[in-house]
């Protein structure tokens, strides 16, 4: 059976965590002295919060690290009940020696009412239990439990970081890659490495050698120089040409209305034939381009809007 190389090359200790090194750092002090407050790890997906609560709590504790944690998931139980019963229930819980962790994963989305009750237990037993908050936005914690926390802010994993940890997996599983492909799997992920990680997964599942073609298929993304092939025609007045190229993307090569516009959005960034001026105004178009696709509008209709657009602003009439 194939491993899910996501957990199977997840770190075990905070030695072996990649990126966000000030924190780690932080982490293994508390990790040395055997204690640590409250702690929110907040930041976007796949920057390594759940890891480094892993790994605490495996550094702390060895391997009995499983008798003293206990992880929940606050997207799929995030009522009052919850708090009241099963955290309430494993916080009071005495243990022989130090205090047991309780993490709890998208803390952001517990209800106002949960979040109160929490409050209410990491006070009453602060001295038996620790608990650990993952989130993406702490802004949605309540002022009350974020001032009973250390909070930490992860960023998006640095770019060599990422591809160094990525070739050493492919190292380790035979796999070969080329250095483009390792480039757009940093690119596409954003600094995600559980994204990076799947991606490099599937990539190395339908290709002996992966390169960048392999990359943006197994993806469904749009190929960087198809999009400004696209747009460069668009600009140049060529609509009918650069609408052709959008069908290509979207009809044969399956990239969806929304990569799509996210693509024209990376690229047109990184085109120094585009004057400046008219460059914001298309970055503003984009916008209310997307938008528009959010809120339900046929995105096949609003990127032709985009084309059309690209092609009047070759006259700088916009």
């Amino acid at each position: 059976m194939m491993e899910v190389w996501v957990e199977k090359y997840r770190p075990k200790t905070l030695s072996e965590v990649v990126g966000n090194k000030e924190i780690v750092e932080k982490l293994q002090s508390y990790a040395k002295i055997k204690n640590m407050p409250h702690l929110i790890f907040a930041g976007p997906p796949g920057v390594g919060k759940t890891t480094c609560a892993l790994a605490l709590v495996k550094d702390l504790y060895g391997n009995d690290w499983g008798l003293n944690f206990m992880e929940l998931n606050a997207s799929d139980e995030r009522g009052i009940d919850v708090v009241r019963k099963k955290i309430k229930d494993f916080a009071r819980t005495s243990v022989i020696h130090g205090f047991k962790i309780l993490f709890l994963d998208e803390a952001d989305a517990l209800t106002s009412d949960a979040q109160s009750a929490l409050r209410r237990t990491m006070e009453k037993y602060s001295n038996n239990c620790r608990f650990i908050l993952s989130c993406n936005y702490s802004s949605k914690i309540i002022e009350a439990i974020q001032s009973r926390c250390a909070v930490f802010r992860f960023n998006s994993i640095d770019e060599g970081e990422l591809i160094a940890h990525l070739k050493d997996i492919a190292k380790k599983e035979g796999k070969h890659v080329t250095e483009d492909a390792y480039k757009d799997i940093a690119k596409i992920s954003e600094g995600d490495m559980r994204k990076a990680i799947n991606i490099l997964q599937m990539a190395t599942s339908v290709s002996k050698e992966v390169t960048r073609d392999d990359v943006y298929k197994v993806t469904g993304s749009a190929h960087p120089s198809d999009v400004k092939d696209m747009i460069l025609k668009a600009i140049k007045g060529d609509f009918i040409e650069s609408r052709k190229i959008l069908d290509d993307i979207i009809a044969k090569q399956g990239v969806s209305g929304d990569e799509v516009l996210r693509a024209i959005h990376t690229t047109i960034l990184d085109m120094p034939e585009i004057n400046e001026q008219i460059l914001l105004k298309i970055i503003d178009k984009i916008g209310e381009i997307d938008f528009r696709i959010v809120e339900g509008s046929s995105d096949r209709i609003q990127l032709e809007a985009l084309l059309a657009y690209l092609a009047i602003a070759k006259e700088d009439k916009i």
